[in-house]
């Protein structure tokens, strides 16, 4: 029997101007990965929400273990005006994924498959391993489009949407239904960004460093210098 444990690392919500950034881990074994399969796990994005969630409860049921970590918007701005170089960020939240899972399997030989967010894998993989505590008994691939190849990253990719989702509804609950998805290209999303941009700056909800953010402030500047 294969005694190699998988452990997929997926994210949700990179480009959207609301809410925050997710990363998923999900630690299997090869039984696991077989059952998952026929269950018909995959790439977060070819489900539908109800199916989605159906999916995110039975890998939290069958998984070794899962970790989520979140960036808010005030960690992805950074402290510039440009923001915090985003694909670093990913590399250093999934280390800390894989430092979290791998102190509890050390004695195990653990392969770790990244949705690698970065055009240049190598450089990003190298970057990665740097913020890694013990590498001995992992392997690390980093691939583009993991999720549709590997059963193990398409289950982080359904818990990193589900997770982003439930935060989503947190900020619904708190500020109505017309923040939309947080995408700048959800029109319900560009509407709240046009009437509360202001208001609720401070909130810690908006990315400030995004272009979207910083076009819809730069309209309403304009806007009240024409009104002398």
């Amino acid at each position: 029997m294969d005694d190699i444990l998988k452990l997929g690392i997926d994210d949700a919500g990179r480009g959207p101007v609301i809410g925050p950034m997710v990363l998923a881990g999900c630690l299997i074994n090869r039984e696991t990965e077989d059952e998952l399969k026929k269950l018909g796990v995959k790439d977060s994005k070819q489900l539908t929400p109800r199916r989605r969630e159906f999916l995110a409860e039975k890998i939290r049921e069958k998984a070794e273990v899962f970790e989520i970590v979140l960036s808010y918007p005030d960690e992805i701005d950074g402290h510039s005006r440009k923001g915090t170089d985003l694909n670093k960020l990913e590399a250093i939240k999934s280390a800390e994924i894989i430092n979290k899972i791998n102190d509890s399997f050390k004695d195990r030989k653990i392969k770790v498959i990244i949705d690698c967010p970065s055009p240049s894998i190598r450089k990003w993989s190298d970057f990665l391993k740097t913020k890694i505590n013990e590498l001995s008994n992992l392997e690390i691939s980093c691939e583009h489009k993991a999720d549709k190849n590997h059963v193990a990253v398409a289950a982080a990719s359904i818990l990193a949407k589900s997770s982003r989702e439930k935060e989503m509804d947190k900020l619904r609950e708190k500020y109505g239904d017309e923040i939309g998805s947080g995408y700048a290209s959800d029109p319900l999303t560009c509407r709240f960004l046009e009437k509360y941009a202001e208001k609720h700056k401070k909130d810690g909800i908006f990315r400030q460093t995004w272009d979207t953010w910083k076009k819809v402030c730069s309209r309403k500047e304009q806007k009240r210098l024409s009104d002398f």
